[in-house]
């Protein structure tokens, strides 16, 4: 048996601080030195450290001839054999300092490689960087943490929507917006619908074809747009709900708002799945319009959903009976809006007035709440009690002219003079450079000759209507150029000033 003597402290003995690798392998040569019986524990010290037997018994040689000493690596202290070349780090700093100061270490290190042939990591150039101080080393934002969430148990209980803008038809067609619909329980694709972009109108086509297809899931599962709820927080009119909710209420189908874009993250991994894969289906079937994509969808669905989609937990399918006509849902997916009658029966919509056309006394329909709804194609119909009205079209309101802010507005000033009226006596419009007409209109009074050119938008300076006077009549000419002098202080006739 051998004697060791007492065990310094972990982390701190003898020879300074050591490693965690150094004191495992202090401890265990220790431990085997102390049994005479060397193999068995060879083995088990080696198999602990994840050396070989031959180095243990070398660290066992060397802690018996040299103390505790012998354990610690050698190459503590050196440098490392994989560091950076001096010559390299040298001139990669210099042309950091003189060429890409204000460069990305990302970039930098792209230029580095291409330009100048340095073969340096992106990290090593961040490195370089930060310790030159040419960069500063941004927060690392700690990831929110979101809960899983099981599946739920049913087909149709839930099913996540989205809409993707995409170029989904690569160089062939315009970019437009897929919607998509995808049921929780299985990862089952069960609507695409291309559209040009999203809008209620859209939101309203594609649950239609949904519904024939499907039959009235319990809920929806979508993110804040507009489209599904009103996110304003203190509307003052409206019912609270957008045309979408009522028709989702009408429908007796439930919409539940996501608050992040993980918490609907199947659709949201969807999205990125179809935007690979799809892409490349529209390719190969060249297809370059949102009409054939739309009547590609169904061939593609059926394709999709063999290869992806799951097992529900359960095999009932919550999805019911649509229990609607064409003509009732052509009603509920319409754009919906409260009049009230006038004493004519006359109402106002999208600045048309209806007049509505009645048999009965007039006084039985004043003051009447009605409901304009408007479809897709444009088409109006006004219902009274669930009934519909007859109408003309009384008046369309004319358009009136766009209202566009001064600094939009351009004034061209040209030579020729027949382009502007000579109204300013004595200024040959021919000769007059734009520099000193624009003096020349900014130091005069507004007259009614400048307002019907729209120049209002060049005031006069600010001084006392009395002390204000026009431009003094051109007296001189200086070569091609016109001379003009005005007095900016007509009472002590002071100043003078000349172009």
């Amino acid at each position: 048996m051998f004697y060791l003597g007492k065990v310094p402290k972990r982390g701190q003995g003898q020879y300074g601080w050591t490693t965690n690798n150094e004191q495992n392998r202090t401890e265990q040569t220790k431990s085997n030195a102390t049994v005479r019986r060397k193999e068995p524990e060879t083995e088990k010290a080696a198999e602990m450290l994840g050396v070989s037997e031959r180095h243990i018994r070398r660290l066992l040689r060397g802690y018996r001839q040299h103390g505790e000493g012998e354990l610690i690596s050698k190459r503590r202290g050196q440098r490392s054999n994989n560091r950076l070349k001096y010559e390299i780090k040298q001139k990669t700093s210099d042309l950091l300092h003189s060429r890409y100061h204000d460069f990305g270490p990302t970039l930098a290190q792209e230029k580095l490689s291409e330009i100048h042939g340095l073969k340096i990591s992106r990290e090593s150039v961040r490195q370089l960087m930060m310790a030159e101080e040419l960069w500063k080393p941004r927060k690392v934002k700690r990831k929110a943490i979101h809960q899983m969430r099981l599946r739920r148990a049913c087909r149709g209980e839930l099913v996540q929507i989205d809409g993707s803008p995409h170029a989904w038809f690569e160089d062939c067609g315009p970019v437009c917006n897929l919607l998509v619909y995808i049921d929780d329980a299985t990862g089952e694709l069960m609507e695409l619908f291309f559209t040009p972009a999203e809008s209620t109108f859209s939101y309203f086509a594609a649950p239609r074809r949904y519904l024939k297809r499907h039959g009235r899931p319990v809920a929806f599962y979508s993110d804040k747009h507009g489209i599904f709820r009103v996110n304003a927080k203190h509307a003052l009119s409206g019912s609270g709900m957008t045309q979408f909710g009522r028709a989702m209420k009408a429908l007796d189908i439930d919409i539940i708002c996501a608050n992040t874009p993980q918490a609907k993250g199947r659709v949201e991994r969807a999205n990125l799945t179809l935007q690979d894969r799809l892409v490349k289906e529209l390719r190969l079937q060249k297809i370059s319009t949102i009409e054939k994509a739309n009547d590609f969808v169904p061939a593609y669905l059926v394709d999709f959903n063999r290869r992806f989609a799951v097992q529900p937990r359960s095999s009932h399918d919550v999805h019911r009976p649509l229990l609607y006509s064409e003509d009732e849902l052509e009603i509920i997916f319409s754009r919906q809006e409260m009049r009230i009658l006038s004493k004519n029966l006359t109402l106002q919509y999208n600045k048309i007035i209806y007049q509505i056309q009645n048999t009965r006394p007039t006084y039985a329909l004043r003051k009447a709440q009605v409901t304009i709804c408007e479809h897709a194609q444009g088409k109006i119909t006004i219902f009274y009690k669930g009934k519909p009205l007859r109408f003309t079209i009384f008046n369309k309101q004319q358009r009136q002219a766009d209202v566009v802010m001064s600094k939009k507005k351009s004034i061209p000033f040209s030579r020729n003079p027949t382009s502007l009226p000579p109204i300013i006596p004595g200024v040959n419009m021919d000769t007059i450079s734009t520099a000193n007409l624009f003096k020349i209109l900014t130091f005069m009074t507004v007259t009614k000759s400048l307002q019907h050119l729209s120049l209002s938008r060049y005031p006069a300076r600010k001084i006392n209507p009395a002390e204000r006077v026009p431009a003094l009549q051109v007296h001189s000419s200086l070569g091609n150029r016109t001379s003009l002098l005005c007095v900016d202080n007509i009472k002590n006739r002071e100043t003078v000033s000349v172009w």
